[in-house]
């Protein structure tokens, strides 16, 4: 992609924190990273004579570079958030060091109880626990929980309340006053504990103000007492409530499911920026061009985009959150309600965390608008518009999720079926599955296919419907596919992408016709690079299940093959398929085989069929 001047886009980044992202030629993610300024930090790689702490794979991944891409952040601290949870969905083949699923402390309340706790946890589970969260600093989450415990007079111990109130004395923490006793009979209610637990909570929202004046309050009093360790204790407890509670927009943990679309606008282009948050973790962004005149009101460009943009896109998230109301709402939730299958909202949020999400990608859409509108353009063309292209040539409505399969039996070994998910024009790696045949025996192309496409259409938790199948093989394979299909009552339309004798990919199977793509179209360079990512992907696939002993060869099951003839045939025939189509004859050619032999592979790959007596 050597249209990308890097020069210039090193020119354009700006001297904020934020998450930067180093692509290759073929749109892979080879690396993720964060910056305090990524105007400094993203040079540094493009620097002539900068050594990268003089490693060879920094030096080699530098070399693949085709262009970059960056998310600006509040602070150092929301990038760090974002460039782990980027670094999960992606896993970059450069992060090696970071790739270790490694997470980040939370606060979990424990609000299910009936006198809750304040807890350390390593990782937000899906409980009815309330957690705070991530943060970047163990030694400070500690901190912070242990002056919760001791500001709002909160229990530390694991008794079982209330089965357990009035068993025991009250502990040294009541002693001391930094407990209010809920294991005793009539020292705390229920209902005052869970008063002091909604006001710790309030606190661990970032409500800091009132506490901090009281803070700073006692620690001049203790000052003017000349009790220096007293105020340096309290000194210490106000850098600790601030180090903490540095505002984290780039994790909100409610676990919610959410969209944040945000715009900005010039003369003649539009662009919208789409912030996706996934359980609770900010996930990604995607950025859109809309072509739209200056007078055209915002709100009717916002909501033709939602209008465009949800159309297209099989995942409608619970809530939506955009600056303005846009026209037609009470129709438009309804629609997405409908597509979602249960309520959909749309929210304006005025202050919060969320709002504080929505101006961020706020600044982000600006800054894209101002420095990166020729790559957007460009970066469209070779992806909604090869999806357009695409449609357009199979003459299908929407093109907008591919689902590719391919089957595979590699060097003799059994079959692995891989699939992978293109939404948009780009892999949707999150989507791709992996299946091992459980029912087939030997090279059974059609079975195998049954196998694969039944488990995958019959199973809701593998995604929505796509609106085209494609299928790594020509006139066989789609007709096999239709036929399953059928079975399974499903309209999908099925190609085949078909490659020529230079492995190439020439154009698609359709309709029992072949469509060729425009010499040089985004539309080929697309299904070229959907086909030899579907074939990576089961490569790699047979290969780890390989290299753990838990496939093997097709060929031994064939009586009267081991080892050694099983290598002499795979090293003659080299393929499969050049196997199948070999006569008895030609098989015992072979010194290490017989005519008997012989005779069992032909009649393995050649079934007779039960002669009529």
């Amino acid at each position: 992609m050597k249209e990308f001047d890097i020069e210039e886009e090193l020119k354009k980044l700006p001297n904020l924190p934020g998450v930067y992202l180093m692509h290759s030629d073929s749109e892979e993610i080879l690396y993720v990273g964060k910056a305090t300024s990524l105007h400094n930090r993203v040079r540094q790689y493009f620097r002539k004579g900068h050594g990268h702490g003089g490693s060879l794979k920094i030096a080699k991944m530098v070399s693949q570079i085709s262009y970059f891409e960056y998310i600006v952040t509040g602070s150092e601290m929301e990038a760090l958030v974002l460039e782990c949870n980027l670094i999960k969905e992606y896993r970059p083949r450069y992060n090696t060091l970071m790739t270790d699923d490694k997470g980040y402390p939370y606060i979990r309340v424990t609000v299910d109880e009936a006198y809750p706790r304040i807890l350390y946890s390593h990782h937000m589970r899906r409980d009815k626990s309330k957690y705070f969260g991530p943060y970047t600093d163990g030694k400070a989450v500690h901190d912070i929980i242990l002056l919760v415990q001791r500001l709002f007079r909160l229990r530390t111990c694991n008794r079982n309340l209330p089965r357990d109130i009035g068993k025991e004395r009250p502990c040294l923490y009541y002693q001391i006053g930094q407990c209010s006793g809920p294991c005793s009979e009539g020292l705390v209610s229920r209902e005052e504990y869970n008063e002091q637990i909604r006001q710790a909570m309030a606190f661990l929202k970032g409500d800091t103000h009132e506490l901090l004046s009281r803070l700073k309050q006692q620690m001049k009093e203790h000052a003017a007492a000349m009790e220096f360790e007293k105020a340096a204790e309290v000194r210490d407890l106000i850098e600790s409530i601030n180090h903490i509670m540095d505002k984290q927009r780039m994790n909100d943990t409610n676990a919610e499911n959410r969209d944040i679309i945000a715009y900005a606008r010039g003369e003649k282009d539009t662009v919208i920026t789409v912030f996706f948050v996934r359980d609770g973790q900010l996930i990604g962004r995607e950025n859109h061009h809309m072509s739209a005149d200056a007078a055209e009101p915002d709100d009717e460009v916002l909501g033709e985009f939602i209008k465009q943009y949800y159309n297209s896109t099989p995942y409608i998230p619970k809530e939506i959150l955009t600056r303005i109301t846009v026209p037609d709402t009470e129709i438009l939730l309804s629609w997405l309600s409908e597509k979602k299958g249960q309520k959909v909202s749309l929210l304006q949020p005025q202050r919060g965390d969320k709002a504080g999400l929505l101006s961020l990608a706020e600044d982000n859409a600006r800054l894209v608008l101002e420095q990166d509108m020729e790559r957007i353009k460009k970066k469209e063309k070779r992806t909604i518009g090869a999806v357009r292209e695409i449609a357009d040539l199979l003459q299908i409505r929407n093109a907008s999720r591919m689902e590719a399969f391919d089957i595979s039996n590699i060097s003799g070994y059994h079959s692995v079926a891989s699939m992978v998910v293109f939404e948009n024009g780009e892999p949707r790696r999150n989507a791709y599955r992996k299946f091992r045949l459980r029912t087939v025996e030997g090279p059974d192309d059609y079975a195998s296919m049954k196998e694969v496409l039944t488990r995958r259409y019959t199973n809701e938790k593998l995604g929505p419907l796509p609106d085209v199948l494609m299928m790594d093989g020509g006139k066989g394979q789609v007709h096999i596919a239709e036929m399953v299909l059928d079975s399974l009552g499903l309209e999908i339309p099925v190609c085949g992408m078909v490659k020529d004798d230079h492995h190439r990919t020439r154009g698609l199977y359709y309709k029992d016709q072949e469509v060729e793509f425009p010499k040089g179209s985004e539309a080929m360079h697309m299904i070229t690079a959907l086909q030899d990512e579907t074939h990576r992907f089961a490569i790699t696939y047979h290969q780890l299940l390989r290299s753990k002993g838990q496939v093997h060869s097709i060929l031994d099951d064939i009586p009267g093959i081991g080892e050694k003839r099983r290598r002499a045939l795979l090293l003659h025939f080299k393929t499969m398929e050049a196997l199948q189509a070999a006569t008895v004859e030609d098989i015992a050619a072979l010194p290490e085989l017989d005519k008997r032999s012989a005779q069992s592979v032909y009649d393995f790959f050649h079934p007779q069929k039960d002669k009529a007596p």
